[in-house]
């Protein structure tokens, strides 16, 4: 069995919530509680559930983007500390990616898509030849190099998902995570991403969190699934065990209410 890359224990992130009225007390809501994670290396681990189900909040934990109010998170057996200066974590940036949901709003329509892969290679001062490595990154995602002089507003959404695809792996990281990357795409489109990160992920032994409500797309991707309820993780365990022979009442209503895609269609 592999060995684990990322591990979460005992997961919880709180809220305060302003008064609504005058001399009322604020009160506090939990996003997420006592969430226990592994992901081995080499995996493909889904996350699924409703909105507000706690998915992104996990995912914001795991990456250290924000600060969980208990419990703890290690990459690769060091701790994260997301109370640290944001310099202090370039080495976790370094091993990680994520794309998120929305392709229109995740690049920066100011910057030509050369600049847009390459923002992690001089951010994180990573030495090699940006150039080379840009070009490189958009032919392993379907793309043409002389795309790097356009700009995001000339591309459709599929291409603009196969950028912001790009820019995660420009440096080669161990650990891509994808909060909803697909979901924005039509049905050829997903299809296509989708194939690709099967790709990626032999060719590169890449590890993937993948957030989702498309089942088929879990099913597809990967090995493992953690089903999430009201911030809590209610299920979780091999997909087609969790997607076949559900455990909770939760887990099969929830199953039975998201739509699913053929990705092989």
């Amino acid at each position: 069995m592999s060995d684990v890359l990322l591990k979460g224990r005992g997961l919880t992130r709180t809220y305060r919530t302003p008064a609504e009225k005058l001399f009322a007390r604020a009160s506090t809501s939990t996003a997420l509680e006592d969430a226990d994670v592994d992901v081995r290396e080499g995996s493909a681990v889904g996350i699924i559930g409703e909105s507000g189900s706690g998915k992104s909040t996990l995912v914001r934990l795991l990456l250290g983007l924000d600060k969980p109010t208990a419990g703890s998170v290690h990459f690769d057996g060091q701790l994260v500390d997301a109370s640290a200066k944001a310099r202090s974590l370039h080495w976790l940036r370094r091993q990680t990616g994520i794309v998120f949901q929305d392709p229109y709003a995740s690049l920066d329509p100011r910057m030509s898509v050369g600049r847009i892969v390459a923002e992690p290679l001089w951010a994180l001062q990573i030495e090699t030849d940006h150039r080379a490595r840009v070009n490189e990154v958009l032919q392993e995602v379907g793309l043409d190099t002389d795309m790097a002089s356009r700009y995001p507003h000339e591309f459709s959404g599929g291409q603009r998902q196969r950028i912001a695809l790009a820019r995660a792996i420009a440096h080669r990281p161990r650990l891509l995570i994808g909060d909803e990357p697909l979901s924005a795409l039509d049905v050829t489109v997903r299809a296509q991403i989708l194939e690709l990160l099967r790709e990626l992920r032999v060719r590169d032994s890449l590890t993937i969190v993948m957030v989702s409500h498309d089942i088929g797309v879990v099913q597809s991707l990967c090995d493992e699934v953690v089903v999430m309820k009201d911030g809590r993780i209610v299920e979780e365990g091999p997909t087609e065990k969790v997607l076949f022979e559900p455990q909770t009442s939760y887990t099969r209503r929830l199953l039975a209410s998201i739509p699913t895609i053929n990705p092989h269609q």
